[in-house]
């Protein structure tokens, strides 16, 4: 049996590195407006103004690709009875005791926490940034909505940052992960230590 195992083909990794990148530079130029202390971050961009210019179609390119990478994983993020279990062991799971508490697939319920989150802020940020998109679509709606919108894109852009943040500390705390990103493999060890079930599924007609 081989000691590699395929967990991202390569349209899936070039998906998650362009998500990545617009995200970077999405979230670089919506913070340069956020606060005053941070409008030096429009230098990036060109200008305050092409830096308003740019972040909404950067959010738009962001959305559509992570729309794409969604539909593919999605029915991998389905909750379990498992993923109930890991959550609830959650300490044990972080400080890598994970082994036989549960028969984790293809994502932990801690992966699959995060991507629902993501699913949901990401399409908070494409509906309330719609709303205050000048000069095109803000007009369009009733300006109560639109300071509605304004804080709840803000603080959906927030969690999102730091779910990202959290993304990042998990794959360079669990050694072995990063590899599935940049390689598109992981060790067969690494996967029945970490996706014991998602293993057996890859391994069977081994």
């Amino acid at each position: 049996m081989s000691t590699s195992i395929q967990r991202y083909t390569e349209r899936e990794r070039m998906n998650h590195w362009v998500i990545a990148i617009l995200f970077f530079l999405a979230g670089l130029s919506g913070l340069a407006f956020f606060h005053p202390s941070m409008y030096w971050l429009t230098n990036l961009f060109g200008g305050g103004a092409w830096t308003r210019i740019l972040h909404p179609f950067l959010g738009v390119l962001m959305f559509m690709s992570f729309f794409g990478l969604m539909t593919k994983l999605w029915h991998h993020n389905k909750i379990t009875d498992a993923d109930k279990k890991w959550l609830a062991a959650v300490s044990e799971n972080l400080t890598g005791h994970e082994e036989g508490l549960q028969d984790v697939g293809r994502y932990n319920g801690g992966q699959k926490v995060l991507f629902w989150v993501t699913v949901v802020c990401t399409f908070l940020l494409l509906v309330t940034g719609v709303m205050f998109w000048q000069p095109w679509f803000a007009d369009s709606f009733p300006i109560g909505l639109r300071r509605i919108a304004a804080p709840l894109h803000a603080l959906s852009a927030a969690v999102l940052i730091l779910g990202t943040i959290v993304h990042i500390y998990a794959a360079i705390w669990i050694k072995g992960s990063i590899r599935a990103m940049s390689r598109g493999t992981v060790s067969a060890a690494w996967a029945r230590k970490h996706h014991p079930a998602w293993y057996r599924e890859m391994t069977r007609n081994s």
